[in-house]
């Protein structure tokens, strides 16, 4: 196919744009600006798509029935999206992205079975027989697209609470999905010696199975893993399907997707001391106990008021706050932001330690606190304060657990053993706040925090506590 130099052009300044997006979604002062590259990007990469590949009629011009109907889809599309983005809550934002992550899948695959079933009609067949280079395309396309379509619909119910966030164990579920993988390779590898139907349609329905068992086995804890990574496999499938459709904005666009959310995955796997092979392989090794549960001991813990806390922090020089997932389902982010602005007024300087798998995507916490309009400089990474914990006089621990459980630097036989986590108890006073003594993080592990000396657990729901709190400071 004749490759319009004015189209190529126009799709290397899109991916100029979608690499300037990534760039500036690196950081939360730059995240607009981000935004706004990668909406010109696709505004550029779709129309230009739209003119070169126009549907036409014999003569040439224009198929106006058909270019209409492409219209009304996008419009159509165009509307769903904006109602949803302007509905939908900043707490269910990781729902959203596994819902969209299931989308970009369905769509490869739909499109791999368009261009399985008229291949002539994509410039991809030669005498009735479907390129070499293009069956492996759709072969690889339409499985890693359906992977990530079932994946993300068991990630999606995972997040929105419609199934257990627990590991969900299948008996010799190794073996199951080692075959079902290698079935699924195998096919694909015939499928360059044989095109027929019950080929290419085994493989699309194996991956739609194994895109369930991968996911199903991997427990809430690791959803931040899982949603990259699903990321990650939506720009592949993005990619093989631009390569069978001609389009280098796809496969720019689906390569840069793939490759940064695998990065993104890999660098998530560290931070929660996680095998990324375990991750991806379906929670292999995963233990049918993991979760969450009851604490192991009873032993004496201090238990404070919204009184006592508003004492201790309009007291104190600097307060770091340390929000977690229990934040984003208690709403109190908004009220959060509130009591700094109180605490600001009473002279103390206020900050935010952001853990980098804090919430149930990369960066929830920091969308969380954007909306609040939380100021950027004062939130800041565990690398960058963890060290200052130590000079603070309360650590101010909201809806987090595993984060700040020191077990994670001491006891090599519990799970989280390895992952960086807060030195909240450095600091002079903790102010700790959880609905209940009667569970633990999602790891399963009780948390020593809770019971030093200088901690003062504040049970309650997270919003209503802080709402409290900023009434006693008034």
């Amino acid at each position: 196919m004749a490759v319009n130099p004015w189209a190529a052009l126009a799709y290397l300044v899109a991916g100029v744009c979608f690499i300037l997006a990534l760039r500036g979604l690196s950081s939360p002062s730059t995240s607009q600006r981000g935004n706004r590259n990668g909406m010109i990007g696709m505004t550029i990469a779709v129309v230009t798509t739209l003119i070169v590949h126009a549907p036409r009629i014999d003569t040439g011009a224009i198929d106006l029935v058909a270019a209409a109907e492409i219209l009304i889809a996008i419009g159509i599309g165009a509307a769903i999206g904006i109602v949803t983005a302007r509905r939908i809550q900043m707490t269910d934002m990781p729902q959203l992205v596994a819902a969209f992550h299931s989308l970009v899948g369905l769509a490869a695959v739909l499109v791999g079975m368009a261009a399985y079933l008229n291949p002539e009609a994509f410039d991809i067949a030669e005498g009735g027989q479907i390129l070499l280079q293009s069956r492996v395309e759709l072969g690889l396309g339409v499985a890693i697209g359906a992977i990530t379509f079932s994946g993300s619909v068991i990630a999606f119910a995972k997040l929105n609470g419609n199934m257990s966030g627990k590991p969900i164990l299948l008996p010799a579920r190794h073996l199951i999905n080692l075959g079902t993988l290698a079935a699924i390779l195998g096919l694909v590898g015939y499928f360059l010696t044989d095109q027929s139907a019950w080929v290419f349609f085994t493989i699309t329905i194996l991956s739609f199975i194994i895109g369930f068992l991968l996911i199903i086995p991997i427990g809430g804890a690791d959803m931040p893993v899982v949603v990259s990574m699903l990321n990650s496999y939506s720009g592949w499938a993005a990619a093989a399907m631009g390569f069978t459709l001609h389009n280098t904005a796809m496969i720019i666009t689906g390569a840069l997707v793939g490759s940064s959310g695998a990065i993104l995955s890999y660098i998530m796997c560290n931070a929660m001391n996680r095998s990324f092979i375990s991750v991806i392989a379906g929670g292999f090794g995963a233990d049918a106990g993991a979760g969450g549960g009851a604490a192991k001991e009873q032993r004496p813990w201090k238990r404070g008021s919204a009184e006592d806390a508003a004492f201790l922090m309009g007291q104190a020089e600097q307060v770091i706050i340390v929000p977690g997932y229990g934040m984003a389902v208690a709403q109190a982010q908004h009220v959060l932001r509130e009591m700094t602005d109180k605490l600001k007024e009473h002279g103390v300087k206020v900050k935010f330690a952001i853990h980098p798998v804090a919430g149930r995507m990369p960066g929830h916490m920091n969308v969380l606190l954007a909306e609040a309009s939380v100021p950027y400089d004062e939130v800041f990474e565990l690398e960058d304060i963890n060290s200052e914990f130590a000079q603070t006089d309360v650590a101010f621990i909201i809806g987090a657990n595993d984060v700040v459980n020191p077990a994670a630097k001491t006891d090599k036989g519990s799970p989280i053993y390895g992952m960086p986590v807060f030195d909240v108890e450095k600091a002079k006073t903790v102010l700790f706040i959880k609905r209940s003594m009667g569970g633990v993080g999602y790891a399963g592990v009780d948390n020593d925090v809770f019971y030093m000396d200088n901690t003062m657990m504040l049970l309650a729901d997270a919003k209503k506590m802080v709402e409290e709190i900023v009434k006693s400071l008034d």
